[in-house]
């Protein structure tokens, strides 16, 4: 005879929270929804959300929806998939909306590519608002997110006229690592730079010029070549490189920086023995290379996370500060960088 299945387990409701919480149900509501979370004492907020995942509740977004017609889903829009920069700013942003009760709609645009993806992420998805992570230049940007017609906050880049941005501080993490080739003995470093034009890019330029003049090193503009943020880039701008000679190389990505060593092991030359080579943002691939690549370690989940949480508040009709720098992590040293060959 066949075993009954057990019945499913009740739903956990609202009220369920808030009786093992010890607190009223519009207090809960609030701290779930992430609503004028200022008015609840810290220690009652922890209390609220450790019971409500303790009990594994889930909102049911349907009945929110008709209630305050919302779709409590946000999008983000990035300009790669495949790069590791943009991975952990969805992973933060995915966390960050679910604790506060949203949930998160992933979509991709090519840089230089034309059409309405912001658009009909926003309109045809029905999302109640905008994470944004885009190469494009700033006028297609504008337009874009003029056809949005839903709130916004843009991610690594500010936008003049754009209300909330997010953004990690790339001069001094370049600055960073220009201090480490050069107390590694290096004068001749170059750059692969980011996208020419691009916040980025001029940030980590900047950063990189900074640096030299901090060791009293001349700057060399026939040292700068620029890669993008692919490996293809990193390819050809350290292949461009390659006549100068330099004896270290900072590359503005972790995909460029990868590319760069490809270059540089079919040259025959050794690296760091030869030439060092270092790279901005940190993620499992780089000590996976060879050698291991020294990095800049830089807070991509957290922007993702922090960029999550300005939005919904701006949604619940807060007023975040407008632009967040975010500085960089740890200088994570690995078996790529090493003395300058004499």
């Amino acid at each position: 005879m066949k075993a009954k299945a057990a019945p499913p387990s009740p739903r956990v409701t609202l009220a369920d929270v808030a009786r093992a919480a010890g607190v009223d149900m519009s207090t809960a509501s609030r701290v779930l929804r992430g609503e004028a979370t200022q008015r609840v004492r810290e220690e009652t907020r922890d209390r609220i959300l450790k019971v409500a995942d303790d009990l594994q509740y889930l909102a049911n977004p349907l009945a929110r929806g008709l209630r305050t017609a919302r779709t409590y889903t946000i999008g983000i829009l990035v300009p790669q998939l495949d790069n590791p920069v943009f991975a952990s700013a969805i992973r933060g942003a995915e966390l960050a909306a679910a604790q506060l009760g949203y949930s998160l709609l992933i979509s991709h645009r090519e840089p230089g590519t034309t059409g309405t993806t912001i658009a009909k992420l926003s309109q045809t998805n029905r999302v109640d608002g905008l994470l944004v992570a885009s190469l494009d230049d700033d006028e297609v940007l504008r337009t874009d997110l003029i056809a949005a017609r839903v709130p916004y906050v843009l991610m690594n880049r500010v936008l003049p006229g754009a209300a909330l941005s997010v953004i990690l501080d790339s001069r001094a993490a370049a600055r960073l690592a220009v201090a480490h080739l050069t107390a590694l003995g290096h004068t001749r470093i170059a750059h692969l730079a980011g996208r020419e034009g691009g916040f980025n890019a001029r940030q980590r330029f900047e950063g990189y010029r900074d640096g030299l003049n901090d060791a009293g090193i001349a700057y060399d503009k026939r040292l700068v070549s620029v890669a993008g943020y692919t490996a293809e880039g990193g390819v050809m701008a350290m292949q461009a490189l390659l006549r100068q000679r330099p004896t270290a190389v900072l590359a503005a990505t972790l995909v460029s920086a990868a590319g760069a060593m490809t270059v540089l092991h079919e040259a025959g030359l050794r690296i760091p023995e030869d030439v060092s080579v270092i790279g901005l943002h940190d993620a499992p691939v780089a000590g996976m290379l060879y050698p291991a690549l020294t990095t800049v370690m830089m807070p991509t989940e957290e922007m993702g996370s922090v960029a999550a949480t300005l939005l919904i508040r701006s949604l619940n009709g807060e007023s975040p500060e407008a632009v967040l720098p975010l500085p960089p992590g740890a200088l994570i040293s690995r078996a790529s960088t090493g003395p300058a060959p004499r």
